[in-house]
């Protein structure tokens, strides 16, 4: 591994040549080397010369040793210490080139000071200092920036909460708090630890953890997370998880695993810097032969310095953890948490994206899908009839019932006399009128019959896998409710961008064949597996890969856990909070099944960049060695080495700019 490599997988600024370094700390280096450069060229003859000042001799040969000898000492520190760290670690790389180009030119000037040399080289030494300073400043500043979605992170944590004792209200610092606690978190405020809702309701905006820009409502019982924001109204939450168990630590541990993540481009761009190093030595020493046997000593130590300047391999050692960083980053902000860095790459390679249908494709919770009623009226009253019967119970299609009434027409009518019936439903009366809701075992109880006139409805219910809810008035049938599981409206725009894009869609389910067929005929997907048992789900999955498809696995990450281990690529959608997924190589926090095609993206964008960054940092080095060396020389293009220096720079500031444009990728999907 190259020292820049290490570099950039640490926090911001520091490890590789520059343990204890930050962008702050080159910065520094930078003014005072720049400072203490100033005199060096001021009183260069040659520079003199060239802008036409007297000279001033006796001035000058105290003062461009001196403070050069300063630039050296002080600018260069950080890269002759580097260097040694290179090389006890048997890794020379980009750090010891340039610590072996300075001190090349560093011996060179001061044997000229002494007259063993007659060539005026302090002002090129101070200038191949200051212009490595910038670009290491101005490099480190970008990988910084590229790291901040960890820094974002840290700071969603408030300072302080409000813990609640004895009826007390303490401010103490988060550190302080311990699960059990209960705190008090007011409008506005962040929630200060992973918790469950003691009392009150308000609208929670998560999308700094799950990407969803939607506030969502959470009442008594629910959970909520660190770091998001209470909106409208005040929740007592007591904590269950703080610190380092939290759900938001443990999105900073994805991102840090994903950002420090190795990568195939990366291990090239490591052997290719490595090469670089003896390429440069190599090429360094055959010029410096070359030029001396011409009799041209200065120009044989200013080509060598050029040479080992120009070569440092800085744009191949950015080229890859830089485009790493920003795009894990770029991600995180939008709930895609990458945990496998060959994972992401894999995802360019899919041709079929295999979804698990409850909970990513559908809602996986009941929902009234239809209304129908026997005299042919409006739906609105049998809904609301049906509604205020079911108003007492806790089952989960009760709860569906009440909450479409809700939606179509306010409140359901106030029932008396609730009677569950065990097997067969529930009745109350509504009014004057006695009103049971249930499935066919309450028509036989009854010996209630379904009217012709509802017949044709309840075939297409069945033929689409829908759960038949009958509404008795009096003893007679009135109407019926369809009840199923809910499609998202997302997925059809997830499973219609990602046809645009070529791929195949196919799903998965536990479900009876006729309503695997129903999904799938409203979502246009290609193939459907149905009545598969969870523990087979890996079979169908290996079964695509031996048909010869590159398969994403897209589930919930726990039923799914085989078959996102046995796909290309693992995608846990709908996870929410919970990101110790340790069978899927992507986490989506968000139950947003069009996240999958920002992967695709992402991973498509990121491979461009890497490739784009690969083929500039080869291609620069190989033009620009054998300038440096003095091929061209003769006639008459020659690059000293301060101008090697600024070319090496500007090749890293290329790399790390077209890096930049990854931010431009959008991976929230657009809302409907």
């Amino acid at each position: 591994m190259n020292a820049h490599h290490e570099h950039a997988k640490g926090a911001p600024g520091g490890g590789g040549g520059h343990e204890g370094h930050s962008a702050a700390a080159f910065r520094r280096r930078f003014w005072v080397s720049l400072a203490l450069a100033i005199p060096v060229l001021g009183f260069s003859p040659m520079l003199r010369e060239w802008l036409g000042l007297p000279d001033v001799s006796g001035v000058q040969e105290a003062v461009a040793p001196l403070f050069g000898t300063l630039v050296f000492l002080y600018g260069g520190w950080p890269f002759l210490v580097g260097a040694v760290s290179e090389l006890r670690g048997r890794r020379p790389g980009m750090v010891t080139l340039i610590a072996l180009a300075i001190t090349v030119a560093f011996l060179a000037s001061a044997a000229s000071t002494l007259g063993l040399f007659d060539v005026e080289f302090w002002w090129e030494l101070a200038a191949l200092i200051v212009i490595m300073l910038l670009g290491h400043w101005l490099e480190m500043r970008a990988v910084g920036q590229a790291r901040g979605a960890l820094q974002a992170l840290a700071e969603l944590l408030p300072d302080e909460a409000e813990r609640l004792r004895d009826g007390d209200v303490e401010a103490v610092p988060i550190a302080a708090l311990e699960p059990g606690d209960v705190v008090l978190v007011r409008p506005g405020g962040r929630v200060p630890a992973d918790g469950r809702v003691l009392e009150g309701a308000a609208d929670v905006d998560e999308s700094m953890v799950t990407g969803e820009s939607l506030p969502v409502s959470r009442g008594p019982g629910e959970r909520v997370v660190a770091g998001t924001v209470v909106t409208d109204s005040a929740l007592r939450v007591r904590v269950e998880a703080v610190g380092e168990d939290t759900a938001l630590a443990g999105i900073q541990r994805l991102v840090a695993e994903a950002q420090s993540s190795r990568s195939r481009a990366q291990t090239l761009a490591d052997r290719a810097a490595a090469a670089l190093f003896y390429v440069a030595v190599g090429v360094g020493a055959l010029t410096f032969a070359v030029w001396a046997a011409l009799g041209e000593a200065g120009d044989a130590v200013a080509r060598t310095v050029t040479v080992l300047v120009i070569s440092c391999p800085h744009a191949l050692g950015l080229a890859i953890p830089l485009v790493i960083a920003i795009s894990t980053s770029l991600a995180a902000r939008a709930g895609v948490l990458v945990r496998d860095r060959l994972a992401l790459e894999r995802m360019r390679s899919v041709d079929t994206v295999l979804f698990d249908k409850t909970g990513t494709l559908t809602r996986g919770e009941h929902a009234v899908v239809g209304v129908a009623t026997a005299d042919g009226a409006g739906g609105d009253e049998l809904l609301a009839l049906a509604a205020a019967v079911e108003a007492p119970s806790e089952h989960p299609v009760a709860r569906a019932i009440v909450a479409a009434a809700r939606e179509r027409d306010g409140s359901p009518p106030a029932a008396e006399g609730f009677r569950a019936l065990p097997g067969r439903g529930v009745e109350a009366r509504v009014g004057a009128e006695r009103v049971a809701v249930g499935g066919p075992a309450l028509l036989a109880e009854l010996r209630a019959s379904v009217p012709d006139a509802l017949s044709t409805q309840l075939e297409r219910w069945r033929a689409r896998g829908a759960g038949i809810l009958y509404v008795v008035r009096d003893g007679r049938v009135a109407g019926a409710l369809a009840v199923a599981d809910r499609v998202r409206p997302e997925a059809r725009e997830a499973v219609a961008e990602l046809h645009e894009r070529g791929l195949r869609v196919a799903m998965i389910t536990g479900d009876a064949r006729q309503v695997a067929d129903a999904v799938a005929a409203e979502l246009g997907i290609d193939e459907a597996f149905a009545e598969v048992l969870p523990q087979d789900k890996d079979s169908h999955v290996a079964d695509l890969q031996r048909r010869g498809h590159v398969v994403a696995m897209v589930g919930d990450g726990v039923n799914d856990a085989p078959a996102l281990a046995r796909a290309d690529v693992g995608i846990a959608i709908g996870a929410g909070t919970d990101v110790a997924i340790q069978s899927a190589g992507v986490v989506l926090a968000s139950s947003d099944p069009r996240g999958v095609v920002g992967v695709l993206e992402l991973s498509l964008a990121s491979y461009r960049k890497m490739l784009q960054n690969l083929a500039w940092a080869v291609g620069y080095n190989g033009v620009a060695i054998p300038l440096a060396a003095g091929v061209l020389a003769p006639v008459g293009v020659v690059l000293p080495p301060a101008v090697g220096a600024i070319l090496m720079s500007a090749s890293t500031i290329v790399v790390a700019a077209n890096a930049q444009l990854l931010r431009r990728l959008r991976l929230l999907p657009r809302t409907t």
